[in-house]
């Protein structure tokens, strides 16, 4: 309608002023992970089918829509591996540089160690996934290499020693 204001994206407590600067402050991507192992401590790992390589279940945070990274982490497992399970404590926290990417903060939760009957439960998200297998800790390097890789070795220590939450960047101790 003629003379009215238009409409704001953001709610009428906030000014035009915040709002600007709000606007203007650098962005970083969060992305939220589950550590699986089974009984033999092998690691879960999947498939991804619009990338190469693999990864641990989990993906983007829907930050967007108020989603926190341990329920974004419990919601990409549950799409991803069909599994629903309760996460354990958070194991690392990772600054991972970004090659034409914004840098994003990686959260990596204990999923726990899986049952047969739940291994034999999985279930692949089949747009996103063309497989997933268990892995032998040592012989991660070749599936998850880079960041990733130190992330997974990182956590998988701060399990056995109990320590963590770790703080890392690009999968790297700091502190």
């Amino acid at each position: 309608m003629p003379g009215c204001p238009a409409a704001r994206p953001y709610p009428p407590s906030v000014t035009d002023d915040y709002a600007s600067y709000i606007a203007g402050l650098p962005r970083i991507l969060a992305g939220a992970a589950a550590l699986f192992r089974d009984a033999r401590g092998r690691v879960l790992i999947v498939e991804p089918n619009y990338r190469d390589g693999w990864t641990l279940p989990g993906g983007t945070v829907e930050s967007g829509q108020g989603e926190t990274p341990r329920a974004g982490a419990a919601r990409e497992t549950e799409e991803e591996i069909g599994l629903r399970v309760p996460l354990g404590r958070l194991l690392a926290v990772d600054w991972v540089r970004g090659r034409g990417r914004p840098p994003i903060v990686l959260y990596l939760y204990d999923g726990g160690v899986l049952s047969d009957a739940q291994l034999r439960a999985v279930r692949l998200q089949e747009d996103e996934l063309l497989s997933w297998r268990l892995v032998e800790p040592e012989d991660l390097g070749p599936y998850l290499p880079g960041a990733l890789g130190r992330r997974v070795r990182a956590a998988l220590s701060a399990l056995e020693e109990g320590s963590g939450p770790l703080e890392l960047e690009d999968g790297r101790e700091v502190g």
